[in-house]
């Protein structure tokens, strides 16, 4: 489906937002790099990062030594109806600046590569043979149309659209961070990595994290009255949509029993469940910053 020209404005207005706000912990915004600086960035034709000169840092030695980057990679977009989406976001650098913020937060034992791309099916991906994070303009595509199907209006789709995908992108960098700090999981790694985005977004990004999370569950909602199970679905490592719905309902309502009581008193979590909530997230945000305390670099 071709997206009006409307919806592609406004998913390049999103994207500066989406990107920017995508940082695991909060920055003195009066350190962030000029506009015009070269960020690190890959070479498709070398593929070979290329970096900014580094600023020698004397060692923390409470910290893990930082040997590398989130980078970013632009390629080719072989769907014509992505040409015009991913021309603005090279322009825009909203990938680099992503990878910025996320350079200033955390410490990194090797590089992690950013990239959008058409990849030709509706998915998001940490991929550990390259080391990389996928966003695919399919996904981006897909939430507007569940949300639309679901009778949003055209502006409300994309706003709820955006507040997904900047929750999907938290998910994904989340298995990039358990992969490459060699975290323990102990439970189901896609429910953790949920988890995560929702902590991150809960507890650093306010009100706009808020929204991320509460979007991811109407889709995953919406998605779960659209499909049929099949046993694909059923045994597949992901949770079904319907539990992360409650997942995510059950993580912002335990960050605020006060602010988020209408999701149980309107019946969108069950009161049984909602006991449990608060205990559930602290568990989840105490677990998150053990993990995480010696990779921040704040």
């Amino acid at each position: 489906m071709l997206l009006s020209k409307n919806v592609q404005n406004a998913l390049i207005a999103a994207m500066v937002f989406f990107f920017v706000a995508a940082c695991v912990c909060p920055t003195d915004r009066s350190q962030r790099r000029e506009q015009d600086q070269d960020y690190p960035s890959r070479n498709p034709q070398t593929d070979q990062p290329e970096r900014t000169q580094k600023t020698p840092k004397t060692p923390d030695p409470s910290k893990k030594p930082d040997n590398g980057d989130f980078v970013v990679e632009h390629l080719p977009v072989t769907n014509p109806r992505y040409i015009e989406l991913d021309k603005q976001i090279r322009q825009e650098k909203l990938l680099e600046r992503a990878a910025d913020e996320l350079n200033q937060a955390l410490i990194l034992p090797e590089d992690i590569t950013l990239r959008t791309k058409d990849c030709r099916e509706i998915n998001a991906f940490y991929n550990p043979n390259d080391s990389s994070v996928t966003m695919c303009y399919e996904l981006m595509e897909h939430f507007y149309q569940v949300f639309r199907a679901a009778g949003r209006s055209e502006e409300e789709a994309y706003n709820q659209m955006f507040d997904a995908v900047r929750f999907v992108f938290l998910h994904e960098i989340a298995h990039a961070l358990i992969d490459k700090y060699k975290l323990p999981v102990v439970s189901n790694e896609e429910d953790a990595a949920d988890r995560c985005s929702a902590y991150i977004n809960l507890e650093e990004l306010g009100d706009e994290g808020v929204k991320a999370v509460l979007a991811a569950a109407d889709a995953f909602l919406i998605e779960s009255k659209l499909s049929k199970k099949t046993t694909n679905d059923l045994s597949d490592e992901h949770l079904l949509s319907e539990q992360r719905f409650y997942t995510a309902l059950c993580m912002t309502y335990g960050s605020n029993e006060t602010k988020y009581a209408r999701l149980v008193t309107d019946g969108y979590l069950p009161r049984e469940r909602a006991a449990r909530c608060p205990a559930d997230y602290q568990k989840t945000v105490e677990s998150w910053k053990e993990l995480l305390k010696d990779w921040r670099k704040n």
